[in-house]
């Protein structure tokens, strides 16, 4: 008997939530009991070595490969259908009033009828498309069963709902990634309950305790520069009075001022452009720390800028991209996830399997994923708020013991969500 067919659909595999959330399903997947089809619109990221070697990645199909490209590039490139296509749906979009937050579904309503069928002789028992725009897996892929991924709050900003709602509808299911991701998503679409089923983002301790003893970033992350707190002393100089040990004995000083970590990109969701302006807050309360963040994106002349105006150079600092961000993870003191609104952090979960404590703003699906004064602290999203509540968890030391004693004893692996899967196949 052959086994079920399952085809998947990703852009593309730069560091990413959503990137390692599916390499944590690709693991998953038993290859005794299914046959996996993965497509990737375009051939990067730092995330392409972590799919399994059993999985078919399939070849490169140019017209999808630019899809996200810059519209010049297309230009050059000779992809004039596909650059035309996009810059109708940019005017019309902008003359209609599609909400920035729909544009990437809007544009691929335009270019969807310039791409060819994927894989057209294959007929698949499952088709996954993995992040949106969902128009191409409904339209370009032979499939008995198909489902469209949530991964965010789609009440966060306005929608295009009459542009959104048939695609989602098309579907046979919709995964959604927590429980509060589904409330949201049904706020929107009420309509469209039947179809959802939650899937969380499948993670694995093992992968990531694993992946985080590989490097020893301990010295990258020392903390240094600051002249809060002057120390004299005075003498001979003599064995007597051991200065030799002062440079040393200071060394130590600045490695326990506390080491934050953010990781993401350097995107609006993610809220970092406020992160020095909550440091600054804090150095105001004799809270000092070092907040470093992994990440990239069109953001960060934004971020830098901010750093700059609240004068935290030497306090916030940008490592930009990494491929393996675990070890910065152990490295840190506290992971610290200050966004406007997530579907499901998966940052979160790995820095708890990491055993670090965690704070999250409290953006509305924060509940889903931090049980706070457990496993986690939640903290008010504007600035004041966030940075009198990060400087109580600083200096709350047993707090912190508690949680880190808590995640400990707990397991926040989820591997057995991948049944799910096997059971849409089934039914």
């Amino acid at each position: 008997m052959n086994k079920p067919r399952i085809f998947i659909a990703m852009h593309y595999m730069e560091i990413g939530g959503a990137e390692t959330a599916l390499v944590g399903l690709l693991n998953a997947l038993d290859p005794a009991r299914v046959d996996v089809d993965l497509f990737l619109y375009d051939h990067r990221g730092e995330m392409m070595q972590f799919i399994p070697e059993w999985v078919n990645l399939l070849p490169q199909i140019p017209k999808y490969s630019v899809l996200e490209r810059p519209i010049v590039e297309l230009v050059k490139r000779g992809f004039w259908g596909i650059a035309a296509a996009r810059m109708s749906a940019k005017l019309i979009g902008k003359l209609t009033n599609v909400p920035s937050f729909s544009m990437d579904v809007f544009t691929s309503l335009f270019t969807n009828k310039l791409l060819p069928t994927i894989c057209p002789q294959k007929k698949y028992d499952l088709a996954i498309s993995f992040l949106t725009p969902h128009t191409y897996v409904k339209n370009k892929v032979v499939a008995k069963k198909k489902i469209a991924w949530i991964h965010t709050d789609y009440t966060i900003y306005p929608i295009a709902k009459n542009v959104e709602r048939p695609i989602w509808r098309s579907y046979n299911y919709i995964a959604s990634i927590s429980n509060d991701v589904t409330r949201t998503f049904l706020q929107v679409f009420p309509t469209l309950a039947p179809k959802i089923m939650e899937i969380e983002n499948i993670l694995s301790p093992a992968f990531v305790r694993k992946r985080a003893k590989l490097e020893d970033v301990s010295s990258e992350l020392m903390c240094g520069g600051d002249k809060k707190l002057i120390l004299l002393s005075i003498g001979r100089y003599s064995e007597q009075k051991n200065f030799e040990n002062a440079a040393d004995i200071c060394k130590k000083l600045i490695e326990e001022m506390t080491k934050l970590l953010s990781i993401g990109r350097f995107s609006e969701a993610k809220n970092y452009d406020n992160v020095p302006d909550n440091c600054r807050k804090m150095g105001d309360n004799s809270v000092d720390v070092k907040w470093y963040i992994i990440g990239y994106g069109g953001d960060e002349a934004l971020i830098r800028q901010k750093i700059k105006e609240a004068g935290m150079e030497e306090h916030v600092i940008l490592l930009g991209k990494r491929s393996n961000p675990y070890p910065y993870i152990k490295a840190c003191d506290i992971y610290v996830q200050p966004s406007r609104y997530e579907g499901k952090s998966v940052t979160v979960r790995e820095a708890q399997m990491l055993c670090k404590p965690v704070v999250v703003t409290n953006y509305p699906t924060a509940p889903s994923q931090i049980r706070s004064g457990i496993d986690g602290v939640i903290v008010p999203m504007d600035n004041e708020g966030c940075a009198h509540g990060l400087a109580e968890v600083i200096c709350d030391k047993s707090l912190q013991e508690r949680i880190i004693a808590h995640l400990k004893t707990h397991d926040y692996g989820n591997e057995s969500e991948v049944d799910k899967i096997y059971e849409l196949i089934e039914k």
